[in-house]
């Protein structure tokens, strides 16, 4: 059922907006004793999901007994982030989730009907597994809050994806990363049906059911001035407001190109993208716009590592960024891989599969450990000057030598794609 929906390409809700749209929906629950509040982490700190994390922190009061922000894999945020991120509401609510140790299995999802949604790409059994507090923590409410987006493993962001990624364990983060991977990144970009998407949605109507889960999620867009504008809010209890969500993603995040780009610069914001694990978006998301003999450009200041913990960054650092063939034959000579398919998963995602180049302009990482893990160097003072983020518009540019480069300021709020490259 959907509670609230609010959202067009030409809509821009303030954050009174976002109050006011949570609050009707939340009147209709009725009142409730035990809540806790599921956000994304700082990676997603332009959801608005913090804004509405406070909005209903200050509507539950004391009820309000736990924050769980979906880490997934990535770090634990740091208190500086939380405060950022979520302000006036008490340090101490926060749980941070282990997704090795902090989860339980709620149920699995069959070889056979996996094997069926894939094609036959990959024949696993998926567990379905949460966070044991959302599980066994006895809530009441447990109120889901991110934002749809185009997405690399999912096809879309956010919606059940929260749940059980975003508070899941090792096995289920790695096997659905590695189902997304192994069908094809390309077939299911952009996309809210896709395999991934159809064991998400398996497990929701079968295993997580009696929970009180409440999904909060929001649009985000650029308006004609490239500022960041809320598009939408969508708030329910079940696939339909996202499915409403994903449609207005669609028309906001989705830049269709008429023809692939040449040269593509995209600078990763230091306070979000720290590792290659998140800075890979900017192949992720640019991979079907890019021209063959293309060439991709990383501005990345912040950048201080590949993985998000240290065993997905030895793996990394062990094997490279080399292309789907050769990472599905390492997996399937390598137990390490095996046993991390969700590295395997990244190091398929991160790869141009030999299109176009990738260069990165990393901040604390050197020539040779980029290079290592297949990647061009450039340094950043260099290309910073020559690329300067502060008088690059979103977009087409020429530069004053005439070259002409596309630029993105912020790679995880869009999707860009070449129109024959692209195929419903």
């Amino acid at each position: 059922m959907v509670f609230y929906q609010k959202g067009s390409p030409n809509l821009s809700l303030s954050n009174e907006d976002l109050k006011n749209g949570l609050y009707t929906a939340l009147e209709k629950f009725g009142s409730r004793k035990r809540i806790i509040l599921v956000p994304p982490d700082f990676t997603r700190f332009h959801s608005r999901a913090g804004d509405l994390t406070c909005h209903a922190y200050h509507y539950y009061q004391d009820k309000v007994t736990d924050i769980l922000p979906a880490l997934g894999t990535h770090f634990p945020m740091t208190p500086a982030e939380i405060q950022e991120m979520f302000p006036g509401i008490p340090e101490n609510l926060f749980r941070m989730h282990d997704f090795r140790h902090g989860f339980k299995t709620v149920g699995i999802v069959s070889a056979d009907y996996i094997k069926q949604i894939s094609g036959n790409a990959v024949d696993f059994p998926w567990p379905a597994q949460i966070s044991s507090l959302v599980a066994d923590g006895g809530y009441d409410l447990i109120l889901s809050i991110g934002q749809v987006v185009p997405h690399e493993v999912a096809g879309m962001a956010s919606y059940n994806k929260n749940i059980f990624v975003g508070t899941g364990g090792a096995e289920g983060i790695n096997k659905s990363h590695f189902l997304g991977a192994a069908y094809g990144m390309e077939r299911i970009m952009g996309r809210a049906k896709n395999p991934v998407r159809d064991a998400l949605n398996y497990a929701s109507d079968r295993f997580t059911r009696h929970l009180p889960i409440i999904h909060v999620l929001t649009v985000i867009g650029r308006n004609e001035r490239g500022k960041l504008v809320t598009r939408g809010l969508f708030i329910g209890d079940d696939v339909t407001c996202f499915n409403q969500a994903a449609e207005l993603s669609l028309k906001v995040n989705f830049t269709m190109l008429d023809q692939p780009l040449k040269k593509v610069i995209v600078y990763l914001d230091p306070a979000e993208f720290k590792t290659t694990w998140l800075g890979n978006k900017s192949i992720y998301r640019t991979r079907m716009a890019i021209a063959d003999k293309g060439e991709l450009i990383v501005l990345a200041p912040g950048l201080k590592q590949f993985g998000e913990d240290s065993a997905m960054d030895q793996l990394i650092r062990k094997y490279g960024y080399v292309g789907t063939p050769r990472v599905l034959d390492m997996v399937a000579k390598n137990e390490d891989l095996q046993q991390n398919l969700g590295a395997a998963a990244h190091l398929i995602h991160g790869s141009s599969e030999g299109r176009f180049s990738i260069t990165y302009c990393p901040g604390h990482i050197s020539r040779q450990e980029i290079e290592s893990v297949n990647f061009k160097y450039a340094e950043l003072s260099t290309m910073l000057e020559k690329y300067n983020p502060a008088k690059l518009k979103d977009g087409v540019n020429i530069m004053p030598d005439g070259e002409e480069v596309f630029y993105i300021s912020n790679p995880a709020i869009g999707l860009w794609a070449y129109r024959e490259r692209f195929h419903d």
